[in-house]
């Protein structure tokens, strides 16, 4: 996994890590370059603020909860949308996120394109408030200190209907040890 590209895989935290940022999230890798470092989104954290109230003119395009998700805790009055083509033909506006083929079909939007460009081209869209970021290595280490659990995605993680259930949801889906693992309480104190 040292030098194979993570973009569009997913990261579970595991139970180890301890930043509240990151707890119980699940990260959909958007870039991962060798020398530059890595950014994604968490998927699992809808905000109490309606899309409408901040990009009302994307807010068609949404898929429920059409709500702002906190992406993670870098730049977070800047926002990125994903969303879902349609076709296997590329939407204008939007940009494949380069990974494997299951995950090929989910991209960045360019949320400064008149979304109008966009309909029929996608079937879902989410809306993140910043992001999360690793320096060059950075990341790696954090798997190999056992922060992360390292899971192919599927397109429609990014886009659950209940994204509070998503980090137990695709662990339960890996089975064995995995599945165990999403059964484990929110706080340790009530085993």
């Amino acid at each position: 996994m040292e030098d194979e590209s993570l973009s569009g895989r997913l990261l579970a935290a595991t139970p180890l890590l301890g930043d509240p940022a990151f707890r119980r999230t699940v990260v959909l890798i958007v870039e991962d370059e060798k020398d530059e470092g890595t950014l994604g989104v968490v998927l699992n954290r809808p905000t109490d603020v309606h899309l409408d109230q901040v990009l009302e003119a994307w807010t068609a395009l949404a898929s429920g909860p059409p709500v702002v998700f906190r992406g993670g805790p870098v730049s977070p009055n800047s926002a990125l949308a994903l969303a879902l083509a349609q076709t296997d033909e590329e939407p204008v506006g939007w940009r494949s996120l380069d990974s494997s083929p299951l995950m090929s079909r989910i991209g960045l939007v360019d949320l400064g394109m008149p979304p109008e460009l966009l309909v029929g081209g996608i079937s879902s869209m989410r809306v993140f408030a910043g992001y999360a970021s690793w320096g060059a290595g950075q990341l790696r280490d954090e798997i190999s200190e056992g922060a992360w659990y390292v899971l192919a995605g599927d397109p429609a993680d990014a886009f659950a209907a209940e994204p509070e259930r998503l980090w137990q949801e695709v662990l339960r889906r890996q089975g064995g040890d995995l599945a165990l693992v999403a059964t484990f309480p929110d706080d340790p104190v009530w085993n």
